[in-house]
């Protein structure tokens, strides 16, 4: 039995639109098959509010068959007798994906009943799925207890933990970690965190306008966090004492209205424009952070550094990546993680120039706060 991770974006028609989760857990699911494993996969998609049509994963057997180049069963329940039955059926070499788990509340609460139901379709349980192992959750966490001898990482899991702990264990120096994204808020910890770790820390993306109003700036419209300023003079302040070299944007590309029609205008970060807003970093900012990213040896990349889904405000964004890329082709290591750095990778075609690219957004950061995953601890 083995949890995946094939949480994936699907259009009005049921299209799979980014098909990478699956693509990550294809070496288990193939290690699993070409040993003569009886496999079963289970794995949520969405967040269903009971049973939803638009989140079964009926939608994503076709073309997990035909990347398994195998016809994959589906089970139109992930528990009960008739998915015992199917399971029962099942001849070595052969693929069965369960029904969405969360079509059962019981998964969420990591109820105690419905993993023993779950663990009674297998002998062996494997967690291959990074996404979720930061929840506590029954099929990433509780079930392991019924396996006491026969539980195990998947290869993808695997390679997740390896890649971070040697960005986060042994780095070779200068390290360098770049966080951006809309706001500090959901980033506070990973920041409290990396400034004990890191020499260079960059900073971009929509939090930067809390920033810049820290240091007294003024940002017109722009997004900011007024309950966070004081937070962000205390990390401006934590990392001159621990010898951290913060780096903010300098400048700024703003807009008058969040559209590509919109008036553009450059500015200082601290002097926005009233009537605008900061969508991106300008040209200095690129300049400074690049030749920094390019001098260092670790690097971690998690947030864009603008609105890179509008071609006005997507430099910022891209720029930064191909820094990156240089210096892995350098002989730096980069680990890109967080849904919007990889959206941005993936549209930039810059996926083969990094050296590792995480599945996990939240498992990510909560790992690089230092917290412990459920789903790593329930196996190891």
């Amino acid at each position: 039995m083995v949890r995946v991770d094939f949480n994936v974006p699907l259009d009005e028609n049921f299209n799979i639109t980014d098909n990478s989760r699956i693509s990550a857990a294809l070496p288990t699911i193939n290690k699993l098959i070409s040993d003569g494993a009886k496999v079963i996969l289970m794995s949520h998609l969405g967040r269903p509010k009971g049973e939803e049509e638009k989140f079964s994963l009926k939608h994503i057997v076709n073309h997990l068959s035909e990347l398994l180049n195998i016809s994959v069963s589906f089970s139109e329940n992930c528990i009960g007798e008739k998915t015992k039955r199917e399971v029962k059926n099942l001849q070595n070499g052969e693929v069965l994906l369960l029904e969405n788990l969360r079509f059962h509340p019981e998964e969420k609460k990591g109820d105690l009943k419905f993993s023993k139901q779950l663990s009674e379709l297998a002998d062996v349980y494997v967690n291959d799925a990074f996404g979720t192992a930061h929840r506590a959750h029954s099929s990433t966490a509780i079930i392991a207890q019924f396996f006491p001898n026969n539980k195990y990482f998947g290869l993808l899991l695997k390679n997740e933990i390896d890649s971070l702990e040697k960005a986060l264990r042994d780095p070779k120096k200068p390290f360098t970690a770049i966080i951006g994204g809309a706001k500090i808020s959901g980033k506070i910890d990973v920041i409290t965190s990396l400034l004990n770790k890191v020499d260079n820390l960059i900073i971009g993306g929509g939090m930067a306008y809390t920033f810049a109003k820290a240091m007294g700036g003024n940002i017109g419209n722009s997004l900011v966090e007024n309950d966070k300023v004081d937070l962000a003079k205390s990390i401006i302040k934590k990392a001159k004492e621990v010898g951290v070299n913060l780096l903010l944007p300098t400048d700024s590309v703003n807009a008058d209205d969040f559209n590509s029609n919109a008036n553009i205008t450059n500015s200082k970060i601290t002097n926005v424009p009233n009537g605008f807003m900061g969508l991106d970093i300008g040209e200095e900012s690129i300049q400074l952070f690049s030749d920094v990213i390019q001098n260092s040896k670790t690097i971690i990349w998690n947030g864009p550094m603008g609105v890179f889904e509008m071609s006005d405000f997507e430099k910022g964004t891209k720029m930064i990546g191909e820094a990156i890329c240089k210096s892995t082709e350098n002989g730096a290591f980069s680990l890109i993680g967080g849904g919007d750095s990889v959206s941005a990778i993936k549209k930039f075609k810059m996926e083969d120039k990094v050296s590792y690219i995480s599945t996990g957004g939240g498992a990510m950061l909560e790992y690089l706060e230092g917290k412990e995953l459920p789903g790593v601890m329930a196996i190891q």
